[in-house]
């Protein structure tokens, strides 16, 4: 059949990013076509549109996440069938950023019915990342206090909502008044804005001196060395993000000797590694949001052939909470 896609070349800008007729064949075995519904959209898009992340044999289709229904199986697909409502964020090669795909049924979750297609596709990629962060990176504990880079982000107003709901201590950072006051909305309870304030100064006067547990810092080179330093001696800086850049060449014996740090890179290819653990993550995220404790933020929609108008929004931090297409 035929359907459209984006397609790239080249590695580069939004203008890389080509709307085509393609022509899609019968599913393979082990595979399932799915006719997207809504199509998420990650910072890991456009690391792997510019060629900085995992760099894909061309031409390719990118994205990584999105909700559909299910048209057609192949052979020995069990679990599935035509009409299935499911969703997906990796566990395959990227493909999202089309009408209609063909995908392997690894990490395909069947959607509950109280959950719509446009919330599925705001929640997979980012809900999925904060429930490995918080309970396979670090073990967030009540009581501890916690710092999220761009908290009025899609990760950002998850996690808010997540360590309230557990009983930690967030710090957010923000870069305007109007993302303060939606990160306070969504739960943050200390917000510093980082036009406005001094955010290693404002985290000291918040923890009395000590510094927070542990950081998340998904900004990367331009908020590196603050969390660096916001950090208490003997806590730790998770980098799972670099919007602004890759994080600046680290000194470990200089620095390091300082506050003895930990400092570690969590990504979701290392963590979502098999079917099982993507479906317990998955459920342990519903079950936040069927109990009502994470509520979905979708920030902007945008038509799927304006996907490089949305790249261009996200990677320009105009955006706020979840980014999602509408096929």
């Amino acid at each position: 059949m035929k359907t459209h896609a984006f397609v790239i070349e080249r590695f580069g800008d939004e203008s890389v990013l080509e709307w085509r007729e393609v022509e899609l064949p019968e599913p393979g075995p082990g595979e399932v076509r799915i006719r997207h519904t809504a199509i998420g959209v990650n910072f890991v898009d456009i690391y792997m549109r510019q060629g900085g992340h995992t760099r894909l044999p061309l031409p390719a289709t990118l994205g990584v996440e999105g909700a559909g229904i299910i048209e057609a199986i192949g052979s020995g697909v069990a679990g599935f069938s035509p009409g299935d409502r499911v969703g997906y964020a990796g566990g395959g090669r990227p493909g999202s950023y089309a009408m209609h795909r063909n995908r392997i049924t690894e990490g395909l979750i069947q959607l509950p019915d109280w959950i719509d297609d446009r919330t599925a596709a705001a929640a997979f990629s980012k809900g999925m990342t904060v429930e490995y962060l918080f309970n396979r990176t670090h073990k967030v504990q009540p009581g501890e206090t916690v710092m999220i880079t761009a908290a009025a982000g899609g990760v950002g107003l998850i996690a808010c909502q997540w360590l309230k709901a557990i009983g930690a201590t967030s710090i957010g950072t923000v870069s305007t008044a109007e993302k303060a006051k939606l990160a306070r909305a969504h739960g943050c309870d200390h917000v510093i804005i980082t036009s406005q304030q001094n955010v290693v100064e404002e985290t000291r006067r918040i923890t009395g001196g000590r510094g927070v547990d542990v950081v998340y810092e998904s900004i990367g080179r331009d908020s590196w060395r603050d969390s660096l330093e916001c950090v208490r001696p003997l806590g730790l800086v998770v980098c799972f993000g670099a919007a602004s850049g890759p994080p600046p060449p680290f000194d470990l014996l200089e620095e390091g000797s300082r506050k003895s740090i930990f400092i570690t890179r969590a990504t979701t290819a290392n963590y979502q590694t098999t079917d099982a653990i993507r479906r317990t993550s998955a459920a342990n995220l519903f079950e936040m949001m069927r109990a009502g404790k994470v509520k979905m933020t979708i920030g902007g929609e945008y038509a799927l052939r304006d996907l490089p108008r949305a790249h261009a929004d996200v990677a320009g931090r105009k955006t706020t909470g979840s980014i999602i297409l509408i096929p």
